[in-house]
């Protein structure tokens, strides 16, 4: 069930970027936030977090913090979303002390781990490249975890590239997290084939009740593998959730040497929580758990066996290889052996170009969509034809990217607006995921 979960997570995300708030389609300026319409938004949250945040008690703290500044007039000069976004989540924060908890306005972007963007290299389903070094050395890097279907398949890719490695170099400096079937996956690659090993636990909160249900992580079988040779993991200050999980594991299992910074510290897996009025929550549902620790990084970080600024982490264990230590894969790189894919997949902009005209009429095809996807659409309807029919006739579509979920995004300039459009398709061809982000008036 929690797989299934995850899934629909993920698609939410995605989807998540709906705004409702006024907008004046010459200009793209929003209008002001009333003081009715923060109180929706207080109440939800609150609620929100009574009901689905891991931990009850903490849960019912920030709850009764929103509460009361609502009811004392602390929130009543906020009429900016943003301002108002950022003081709500300023507030759970100083209770929860959870970096995956998080408030946003829709109109200020989607919600992100915390890696700034432009740290964000071109990556294909989170996998960055791989590439063949001095000494029979492989390396990788690899960004995010996105779901197994998009992810398997590219990293099966990259990782057979790599066969014969004497030793591995695995980055996940720029890592800031996604799905732990994904995680497990990877990991699976440094494990001996065989009986499966227990990697992770995911143990997750049944909202509005105090109980609490668990979903276990196993290795699984991969293509080849790299049992017994030497393995580093580079971290950084901007490993995030995910990336933390593989490093955290990988040193649990004694299976890497972990080079670098001390990681973000966000443990706790989240979802989406639409509060209305244009906002939306990230609410953490669950923990991971350790089968070896018990534990997790929540809140402390990965520690790295070797510290070390993480722009000397590479050049570090270059050195502990034998190797001349250089500063980065580009200058120690005898032959790139996986680029990610930089053109869109086939299919996509006509896909995206159907959705678009499916949420402006209010009549989807639903049958062009897998059924996680279709459903969130259907939930979303409204808000989605509310954002995208004013806009009007679509003028242009011009392809931006693939993201590092695997999708294609796409800028699309309307009559009287435009958007950042980005959408990715199951194998079979179906749309699974998408996202809508407003990009301001196109100029005259």
């Amino acid at each position: 069930m929690l797989k299934r979960l995850f899934k629909a997570i993920a698609i939410a995300m995605l989807v998540a970027a709906i705004s409702p708030f006024p907008v004046n389609a010459q200009s793209g300026t929003q209008a002001k936030l009333g003081g009715e319409a923060r109180g929706m938004v207080a109440k939800k949250l609150a609620a929100a977090l009574r009901e689905q945040y891991i931990f009850p008690d903490i849960g019912e703290r920030a709850a009764g913090k929103i509460s009361t500044a609502l009811a004392a007039g602390e929130y009543d000069e906020l009429t900016d979303p943003a301002a108002f976004a950022a003081r709500l989540e300023a507030d759970v924060g100083a209770i929860a002390h959870d970096k995956h908890l998080r408030v946003r306005a829709m109109s200020a972007g989607l919600l992100a781990p915390p890696p700034a963007a432009n740290l964000m290299p071109r990556s294909e389903a989170g996998v960055v490249r791989a590439d063949r070094l001095a000494g029979g050395i492989g390396y990788i890097e690899v960004v995010a975890f996105p779901p197994m279907e998009w992810f398997k398949p590219v990293l099966d890719k990259a990782m057979l590239a790599l066969k014969g490695s004497k030793a591995l170099i695995i980055d996940v400096r720029r890592n800031g997290g996604g799905w732990p079937a994904s995680v497990a996956y990877l990991a699976s690659y440094f494990i001996a084939p065989g009986k499966p090993v227990h990697i992770n636990d995911i143990v997750k909160r049944t909202a509005g009740t105090d109980s609490f249900t668990r979903e276990s992580f196993y290795s699984s079988s991969t293509p080849i593998h790299f049992a017994g040779r030497p393995i580093y993991v580079l971290t950084s200050k901007w490993t995030f959730s995910g990336g933390e999980g593989f490093a955290y594991e990988m040193q649990a299992m004694k299976r890497g040497i972990l080079v670098g910074e001390v990681t973000g510290g966000g443990a706790n897996p989240t979802g989406p929580v639409q509060l209305g009025q244009g906002f939306i929550a990230s609410i953490p549902f669950g923990r991971a758990e350790n089968p070896v620790t018990k534990t997790n990084w929540e809140g402390r970080g990965v520690q790295p066996d070797v510290s070390v600024a993480a722009s000397d982490a590479f050049r570090l264990v270059l050195e502990r290889l034998g190797q001349k230590p250089v500063v980065d894969v580009v200058a120690a790189s005898q032959k790139q052996l996986f680029t990610a894919r930089s053109t869109p997949a086939s299919g996509s902009e006509a896909a995206l170009r159907k959705l678009l005209a499916g949420l402006a009429s209010g009549t989807p095809d639903y049958t062009a969509m897998t059924p996680q996807f279709a459903n969130l659409n259907r939930q979303q309807l409204s808000g989605l034809q509310g954002m995208v029919a004013p806009l009007g006739e679509v003028r242009s579509v011009t392809f931006r990217e693939v993201d590092t979920m695997g999708g294609d995004s796409y800028d699309v300039v309307f009559s009287n607006g435009a958007l950042l459009v980005s959408v990715a398709l199951a194998p079979d061809g179906k749309l699974a995921a998408g996202s809508i982000a407003p990009r301001g008036a196109p100029k005259p």
